[in-house]
């Protein structure tokens, strides 16, 4: 069943390039001279694999998270972090038009998330671990703090800096050419390799904070670097595609019912099955029919608030 579901999700990877609007003749893929070519290799390749890589660190980051903070409704998008990056961004929109948008973005990303980490650690001075009740509050109040702000923006900035702010919040895979692809795919590695390398420690983590720091595990140091790296990946994520919510709590959750294996084994999986889950929202959101593409951010609201209320139900059930 898994191999299948593998096999067949590595067939629609191969196969979304060539679904859309334009359809596509296999000949002329190869041609220089056509338009076909130019739309393949410069439209929808670079489409498809940004959103497979920007799907996978989501995904894990969303992983990581409910593991470091014992709590399994915790992502990057709940805890204001995607809020963050975006408040971050429209500002360098409005008074930074000169910087790249990545820039801001890692910073909106380290900023909340230091925030809520050290605020956390000061209310629980005396505990090994942060407090999952007091993290999600400060995530709460931090979301509340980020889109005031945000509206302050809007008010100050003019019509275009409006478009390009307002474009940017619905999230959005259009790229032409792979300097963003590479960036992403570079970003993607580094996270994949920083949280594979770190398994093990995972694995203590998954036990309890008190049972890992027994033997012997250095629980504020791996939180800090985990939180550290995630924050600076997704934040290079978001600022390439805009705040992309839910991947991080649909893909874990699934693999988990899928695989049934304690979540240091479903690293890969979750990385792997982020990128597919998105690739499919994008393919729903550029193949509806519509004057112009759907923003990627509103097809995963779609999928993704009813899950999370799916969860909050069985969690009050449980």
């Amino acid at each position: 069943m898994k191999k299948i579901l593998f096999l067949c999700s590595l067939l629609l990877i191969c196969f979304a390039p060539f679904i859309g609007e334009v359809s596509m003749s296999f000949s002329e893929i190869f041609k220089e001279t056509t338009v076909t070519y130019k739309v393949f290799w410069d439209l929808r390749i670079p489409r498809v694999l940004l959103a497979f890589f920007v799907g996978g660190i989501l995904a894990l980051s969303g992983l990581i998270f409910q593991i470091i903070f014992k709590n399994a409704l915790i992502t990057p998008y709940t805890l204001g972090i995607a809020s963050g990056t975006t408040l971050f961004t429209a500002v360098s929109i409005l008074a930074f038009p000169f910087i790249p948008l990545y820039i801001p973005g890692v910073l909106g990303s380290f900023f909340t998330i230091m925030v809520l980490y050290f605020i956390s650690k000061k209310i629980h001075a005396n505990e090994i671990a942060v407090s999952t009740n007091s993290i999600l509050l400060i995530g709460i109040a931090l979301s509340y703090f980020y889109s005031s702000a945000l509206m302050l923006v809007f008010y100050m900035s003019n019509l275009e800096e409006n478009y390009s702010i307002i474009r940017f919040t619905l999230g959005s895979l259009d790229t032409i050419g792979y300097k963003s692809v590479s960036i992403v795919f570079l970003v993607s590695l580094i996270f994949y390799t920083g949280i594979y390398s770190y398994k093990n420690k995972i694995k203590l983590l998954l036990l309890s904070n008190d049972t890992a720091f027994l033997k012997g595990l250095d629980v504020h140091k791996t939180n800090l670097f985990l939180l550290v790296l995630i924050s600076l990946c997704v934040g290079i994520s978001i600022s390439f595609v805009g705040p992309i919510g839910f991947i991080g709590l649909i893909v874990p959750h699934v693999m988990k019912l899928l695989y049934k294996q304690s979540a240091d084994k479903l690293i890969f999986p979750v990385f792997f099955f982020g990128g597919v889950f998105l690739v499919v929202a994008d393919l729903i959101s550029r193949n509806l029919n519509t004057a112009s593409s759907l923003p990627i951010g509103v097809v995963t609201a779609f999928i993704g608030a009813p899950f999370f209320v799916y969860l909050l139900v069985k969690r009050n059930k449980n």
